[in-house]
């Protein structure tokens, strides 16, 4: 079944605490896992990358995965300018010119550990439980930012791990990560069209394949817009998902629109959700002017240009 949920701001807010209240509503839907992709104003012209090491930070495991990651980011011309370990994760703030995809190829490849996201904005955190167990574990109520998307899962599909679990970042694209409530069923044919042309795929979740698959058209220069009027198209299935940029959140639904979604658009917000329950987490009591979306559509925000009527 799965939820999902996304929210823009009007300004730099409480992103991460108005995200778990959101997906604490739609819990029920996705018992499993939660997970966090959000954004901020950024680290200068620092790259931030988040890591699943799959043991705790106060570990030899871990510290012996830091240095092997730090040579390789050496080794490739970065530079480390800040590490944290924070639980199975640790988080690294580097300054790095050169192609992305490649350092994260070589950085997992070469350390064994896995790449949750990286970017200049985007910060990836999920784990395996509630929304308001991730958040009590890695603090995300105090992440303060412009946009994000979350995602609760109920694993029908592949196991139940951090891996597996949303949002999934565009691997190797900077910035760019989604969420995905459906099925893709020709996944296996458009899996192994981007793995000719030597993507890396490190799990079975047809979702990591719409956020590859989003980013490499984006990489070419096509708009957001064109680019999920595109997908309604060339993805086979029953969907509905966000996906988010450095500046906007989109969505997209497949022509069926067997997978549900709301939006609320007040007041130079705009959230969109699953069920109407997590809209309500953001105005407890209040009547809402929401709408469902139609089959077969899409429709992004930007930052630059959010609605500002009530």
């Amino acid at each position: 079944m799965c939820g999902i949920a996304g929210l823009i701001l009007k300004s730099t807010g409480d992103i991460g605490k108005n995200l778990v209240r959101m997906l604490d509503g739609c819990q029920h839907r996705g018992p499993d896992s939660t997970g966090f992709a959000m954004y901020h104003v950024g680290c200068g012209a620092a790259l931030v990358c988040r890591i699943y090491l799959g043991c705790p930070g106060d570990s030899l495991d871990a510290f012996n995965a830091l240095e092997k990651v730090l040579s390789i980011i050496t080794e490739h011309g970065g530079q480390v300018l800040r590490k944290t370990f924070i639980r199975e994760h640790l988080r690294i703030e580097l300054h790095y010119v050169g192609d992305v995809k490649a350092l994260c190829y070589a950085i997992e490849n070469g350390a064994g550990v896995e790449i949750l996201s990286m970017g200049h904005n985007l910060e990836i955190v999920k784990g395996v439980g509630t929304a308001v167990e991730v958040d009590a574990e890695y603090g995300l109520n105090t992440f303060r930012g412009t946009h994000g998307i979350g995602h609760v899962r109920l694993a029908t599909e592949s196991v139940v791990d951090v891996s597996r679990a949303h949002p999934f970042w565009a691997y190797g694209f900077n910035d760019v990560a989604i969420v995905h409530n459906g099925q893709i069923t020709n996944y296996f044919k458009m899996k192994r069209r981007l793995m000719k042309r030597g993507f890396q795929f490190r799990t079975d979740n047809d979702s990591e394949l719409i956020a590859v698959y989003l980013a490499d058209k984006l990489n070419d220069g096509r708009t957001l817009d064109e680019v999920l009027e595109e997908s309604v198209h060339e993805l086979d299935g029953t969907f509905s998902f966000l996906v988010s940029t450095r500046d906007a959140i989109g969505f997209a639904k497949d022509v069926l629109a067997a997978k549900p979604m709301v939006v609320l658009e007040r007041d130079g917000l705009v959230a969109i959700a699953s069920e109407e329950v997590s809209l309500q987490r953001l105005f407890p009591g209040k009547s809402l002017s929401t709408f469902e979306p139609f089959p077969g559509t899409c429709k992004t925000w930007h930052i630059s240009t959010r609605v500002t009527r009530v």
